[in-house]
Order: structure tokens, then C-alpha cells, then sequence
């Protein structure tokens, strides 16, 4: 069973997606499913047969967390990361065109979602950035060809749940 990395942030967003899914979503669809299936003829019932591929959406979804979750290892942010761009890093980056990128490298399970500026650390620009520090130059590997990039700034959040905070 391989590992996966997550930031605390990341893996309290998919528990409480794991619970409300399992505690309140579940089972107010599942008390909609029984109201209409007790209507009789299930064949022409639209409020059963929607209802019921929710229900097995819910269920897909709960099952891929419950999977996936024991995989996951915890990163938490630590002193000795200051000063070089390791896991759960905010990067600003700047390219000789004046072209700045902000992001932060996450796990693969959270790059899904409203955030748009999160990016896999196994994407080619996280595997370039990975180590360096301020003011250093990396090549990222591209379909174009190799791009050089600045390192302007690295920062950490220190958020609650982290050990000594």
C-alpha cells in the first residue's frame, strides 16, 4: 500500500466531506428513497430512480475516502523547512517575461476543487521547484521545451493542528 502525501488542511476537508456525506446527506436521501419506493411502481417513480443514483454516488464517494484515507500521511509544517520549497509550500515564481505564479504544493487528492492555485507534487514545476530557495533559478521540463523560472518567495502556513503550535 503506497503512501500518499496530504497537508492537514487537505485531509480535514476530505474527513469532513467523509461525515457529512455518511451522516447527513446519506441519510436524508436514504428516507427519500424509502418514501417513494412505498409509493408503489418504481419503474415510471422519478424521485426513486434520482434519489437512488445519488444514494450510489454517495456511496462511491464514501468508499474511495474510506479507501483512501488510511494511504494518506499527514505533513505538517516543521521549522526546518524555512528557507527551501518542500511539501505544502506557498511559491511565488517569475520567469524572464515577467510571467508570476503563485501556488501551493499539495498532494494529488488536493487538487480537486474551488482551488485553482494548488498544484500536485508530482507535477513537473513542483518536481523543479522542490529545494531550491529565494532568489534561485530552475528548469522546468515542458512540451515546449525547457522554461527557466525565478524563485521570488516561499512561505509556510503554520495553522492549528500542527505540532507546537
Amino acid at each position: 500500500m503506497a503512501t500518499k502525501l496530504i497537508t492537514r488542511e487537505g485531509y480535514n476537508k476530505l474527513k469532513q466531506e467523509h461525515d457529512y456525506l455518511w451522516n447527513e446527506k446519506r441519510p436524508e436521501i436514504t428516507k427519500i428513497v424509502s418514501w417513494a419506493a412505498s409509493l408503489g411502481d418504481r419503474s415510471e417513480n422519478a424521485d426513486y430512480t434520482f434519489n437512488k443514483r445519488i444514494l450510489r454516488q454517495i456511496d462511491r464517494r464514501v468508499h474511495f475516502l474510506r479507501k483512501i484515507m488510511p494511504q494518506l500521511q499527514i505533513v505538517d509544517y516543521s521549522p526546518q523547512q524555512e528557507g527551501r520549497v518542500f511539501f505544502g509550500a506557498w511559491v511565488e515564481i517569475e520567469n524572464d517575461a515577467g510571467d508570476v505564479k503563485t501556488f501551493r504544493i499539495v498532494g494529488p487528492e488536493e487538487i480537486y476543487g474551488e482551488r485553482k492555485d494548488y498544484i500536485s507534487i508530482d507535477s513537473p514545476m513542483a518536481r523543479a521547484v522542490l529545494k531550491k530557495q529565494v532568489d534561485e533559478e530552475f528548469v522546468v521540463k515542458t512540451p515546449e521545451g525547457e522554461k527557466m523560472w525565478f524563485v521570488n518567495s516561499i512561505r509556510y502556513e503554520k495553522g492549528e493542528g500542527a505540532p507546537g503550535q
